[in-house]
């Protein structure tokens, strides 16, 4: 069977989504599309409005043929380990293509471009070095040693899925048997776009703020979507209460130990946690030159979950493909690979899944606080069938 895999958050699954899985599958031509989807923390450090089976559920009802998860450990990421563990859970299942979005307006060889980021790896991660001590981004710092080492027109206007599709391109260049890259131009709404089309298409950033103003987001989700969202929908205003006890009671030797936390952010945001009871005023307090809103998220997901720097380490080395749903055309992809896929095939979580996955186990059921009507994420959970 010739399959083609996405990358995906589904947060939530929407109409741009549906586009993008139909043409993954006309343009690849593949028998079978997979979705590698994050869990219930997502790129962005930021917690899943719906929780992971009702995304995979939506995913399955509206073209995806199988959905497996992309662990914590990657999910919650900056895009260049994001698009590692993507890359290599698709390459694990033996994908033929790989489809994602970009919003770039032109067309770009992101294979060639790879190539050229594995070839001047070594001189990319010197202007890195030279350049870290500036009081900018990671993505404006990134934009600069782009521009200085290649000097390409591309590169000039740095956005969100074209920085992923650049990473996607460096991981793919360094698989054994690189996957062919399909790149699909966002229709009507951007990334983070908050601007409300005619078309029918919007981005999950502004159905988002529709369901936070309590506004009908009807003509931009499919109908499952919509139903699921009218039980409940998970922002991070339901963990500051939680968040806001671990900074405060933690010390600054206890926050210092979670992963890629520096002194002086440890030592903000305890500060700032102190004397503000709300979530957005301490994220705009946070916030920074140096520090993005969304690395902000990220360490505050790390902080939430209390994740060291020695347990994301291990769990690196400790890849597998959880299932969380299939079709019948899923299935029996599913079938044809088991034999030969190099990472274990994870369809439901054990007694000894403390053992094998425990930061997926530990979030998830911190994820559980936010609404009571969230159930049970691991245990005793087997994977959706749409037979």
């Amino acid at each position: 069977m010739k399959s083609c895999g996405v990358i995906v958050e589904y947060n939530p699954f929407h109409n741009g989504h549906l586009y993008h899985v139909a043409k993954a599958r006309d343009v690849s031509q593949a028998d079978v599309v997979i979705a590698v989807m994050s869990g219930n923390f997502l790129q962005r450090g930021e917690p899943a409005v719906i929780d992971k089976w009702q995304r995979a559920k939506a995913a399955l009802a509206n073209g995806v043929d199988l959905v497996i998860e992309l662990p914590f450990q990657y999910a919650c990421q900056a895009a260049d380990i994001f698009a590692k563990g993507g890359i290599k859970t698709l390459a694990a299942l033996q994908c033929d293509s790989f489809c994602f979005g970009t919003d770039y307006e032109t067309d770009f060889d992101y294979p060639h471009f790879g190539q050229q980021l594995n070839q001047y790896a070594r001189e990319i991660e010197t202007l890195l070095q030279k350049k870290a001590d500036q009081k900018k981004t990671y993505p404006q710092i990134m934009q600069e040693v782009y521009q200085e080492l290649f000097n390409l027109p591309q590169v000039k206007q740095v956005l969100p899925n074209h920085i992923l599709g650049l990473s996607y391109a460096k991981e793919n260049a360094q698989l054994q048997k690189p996957m062919n890259l399909i790149a699909i131009k966002r229709q009507k709404a951007g990334y983070h776009d908050l601007h409300i089309a005619d078309e029918k298409i919007a981005s999950a950033t502004a159905i988002r703020k529709l369901l936070h103003e309590n506004r009908d987001i009807s003509d931009f989700v499919p109908m499952d979507t919509k139903t699921d969202l009218a039980h409940y929908f998970v922002s991070w205003n339901d963990f500051w209460p939680y968040l806001r006890y671990r900074l405060m009671s933690s010390t600054i030797a206890e926050l210092s130990a979670i992963y890629q936390m520096e002194l002086s952010l440890a030592l903000k945001m305890q500060e700032t946690a102190l004397y503000t009871d709300d979530f957005a005023l301490f994220m705009q307090k946070v916030k920074s030159k140096h520090y993005t809103m969304t690395r902000i998220q990220r360490q505050l997901c790390y902080v939430l979950l209390n994740t060291t720097s020695k347990e994301m380490n291990r769990a690196w080395s400790a890849n597998y493909l959880r299932i969380l749903g299939f079709n019948a055309i899923g299935q029996k992809y599913l079938n044809q690979i088991k034999k030969t896929t190099v990472w274990p095939l994870l369809a439901r979580v054990g007694k000894s899944g403390a053992n094998q996955i425990p930061l997926t186990l530990r979030g998830d059921g911190i994820y559980r606080l936010a609404n009571k009507k969230i159930v049970e994420q691991n245990f005793g959970r087997m994977p959706l069938k749409q037979i």
